[in-house]
């Protein structure tokens, strides 16, 4: 039943956060990255229906790879992951194709809410 989701963030804890929260709830975690090099490779690879991207990452930052995703798959579904103060960067990941945001530290329901509302 699950959708499957890509995880995307430079922090292991985050990334397992996130899973936690999901896979408790009934969704697929398909895989994970730490970057956003990776996270285009595992998006072409895994065809995910979701991907919650970390904004600041190393290598590739989370705007270029929701670019390049968006590029690759115009009907990709991405929610990006901002710290506190990430405002200009938030408004060009909306601006970019981002569904939706969530700001850390994460709510597991703000978490919840999103996903539902961008694949249900």
């Amino acid at each position: 039943m699950g959708k499957n989701i890509l995880i995307v963030d430079d922090a292991a804890f985050m990334r397992m956060m996130i899973k936690d929260i999901l896979t408790k709830n009934g969704y697929n975690v398909a895989g994970e990255a730490e970057n956003g090099v990776k996270a285009i490779e595992k998006y072409n690879e895994l065809k995910p229906d979701l991907v919650l991207m970390d904004i600041t990452m190393p290598e590739k930052d989370g705007i270029q790879a929701l670019k390049d995703i968006k590029s690759i798959d115009g009907n990709s579904k991405v929610i990006m992951c901002s710290a506190m103060g990430q405002q200009a960067m938030v408004i060009e990941a909306i601006q970019s194709g981002a569904k939706d945001f969530i700001v850390k530290p994460f709510q597991p329901d703000r978490v919840l809410e999103a996903v539902k509302k961008v694949i249900g």
